[in-house]
């Protein structure tokens, strides 16, 4: 069971892997997709509703992202990013959000030096094995693109308690 305290006021997540159930569906005329659970894409407008912030720092470029991100209203987009790490540090820095202020979202290696900076980082039980030995990292019941996100939200906002 994950535990954040009350003073989160941001989620800064990676997409692909927690968001998403990992996987990239090609068509015949080579066009790439994505399955998005939505109860994932509900936990964006649970955060949103509730005044969170939002980022997104995705190693890909997804037309998805953009999609939630005009919905949602999402502060935070950042796409095709493979050292994530200098992204996060300039939203802490622009947010002036403290140790105590956000949690980090993550499942792969281009994820490990933003969730080792990360107080509160956060994985999926589909994690690669160098993210789940992260010493401080917390792991969702719900696996990725299966309701993670939405855990994390509630978790957040109260809802599990």
């Amino acid at each position: 069971m994950i535990k954040l305290p009350r003073t989160i006021k941001m989620v800064i997540t990676d997409f692909d892997g927690i968001v998403t159930d990992n996987c990239v569906y090609i068509s015949q005329n080579g066009e790439m997709s994505r399955k998005l659970n939505f109860k994932d894409v509900m936990a964006f407008s649970v955060l949103k509703k509730n005044g969170y912030m939002i980022g997104i720092i995705s190693g890909e470029k997804n037309s998805a992202i953009e999609i939630l991100k005009e919905k949602f209203q999402i502060e935070e987009v950042h796409q095709g990013i493979r050292k994530k790490i200098y992204i996060l540090e300039e939203i802490i820095k622009k947010y002036n959000l403290s140790n105590e202020e956000f949690v980090y979202v993550g499942d792969d290696v281009n994820d490990y030096d933003s969730l080792m900076r990360t107080k509160y980082a956060i994985t999926v039980p589909t994690a690669v094995k160098k993210i789940l030995s992260i010493p401080h990292i917390q792991i969702t019941d719900n696996r990725s693109g299966e309701g993670a996100f939405r855990e994390i939200a509630d978790t957040i906002i109260g809802l599990d308690d």
